[in-house]
């Protein structure tokens, strides 16, 4: 077995799976972290297996949270709709919080068995208005990191690894298919129905459709 571990953050999505693929070829032995923390596009946990397998990490692992139970996001709350237009500022389908969490227990995750490295797909290009995507948030949490944690403070230190952060979605797609990624098994929709067919029409499908489309790509996407 590999001593480089790494956890990678894997909702499922186009760009968490390129960065799944993307530590593989830097020789990590990657572990999988999803979340099904009460969103409504849960289709995106069975492709997150789906990916998982594919790309043959060492272990994927499920944790359960209930992010619904505060609500505020569309993603969340099915109060709220799924905005299928452009909207200014930060949209609805931000989630408080979301990313602080999920990267808090990879933390957890990567201290118990000795990975050094953490890998999340987000992404300050094509991203979404969402302020836990930007640098500055992954330079803030790498610091804290090493500051809050056992490993971290006997020298050991954390680094964050955010490889699409400068990337366009083109480019990202670029690279997950020269690395053979399988874009026909992730699901990125916000509201993609039981069978992970996306609806075509929200913001993600959106910068999804458009990306294929720039890279010169067929889109393997399914649509409802």
């Amino acid at each position: 077995m590999n001593d480089k571990k790494a956890v990678v953050l894997l909702s499922g999505g186009l760009d968490s799976a390129t960065v799944v693929a993307m530590a593989k070829a830097q020789g990590y032995s990657c572990y999988t972290m999803s979340f099904d923390y009460g969103q409504r596009h849960r289709a995106e946990l069975q492709a997150a297996e789906r990916v998982a397998s594919q790309l043959g990490v060492v272990e994927h692992k499920v944790i359960g949270l209930n992010l619904n139970g505060i609500g505020g996001s569309a993603l969340t709350d099915s109060a709220i709709d799924v905005p299928e237009a452009p909207e200014e500022g930060i949209p609805v389908t931000y989630v408080p919080a979301r990313n602080t969490v999920f990267l808090s227990l990879a933390l957890g995750w990567a201290e118990v068995i000795g990975a050094r490295d953490l890998f999340i797909g987000v992404n300050a290009v094509d991203y979404s208005g969402y302020p836990d995507c930007r640098p500055e948030f992954i330079e803030a949490f790498e610091r804290m990191a090493n500051l809050a944690t056992k490993a971290g403070v006997e020298g050991q230190g954390f680094s964050i690894q955010a490889p699409l952060q400068n990337l366009s979605k083109a480019q990202i797609i670029q690279e997950g298919i020269r690395l053979g990624v399988d874009y026909a098994i992730t699901v990125s929709c916000y509201q993609a129905d039981d069978e992970g067919r996306a609806c075509g029409k929200c913001d993600s499908c959106r910068l999804r459709k458009a990306g294929f489309q720039a890279a010169g790509v067929e889109d393997p996407t399914r649509y409802h």
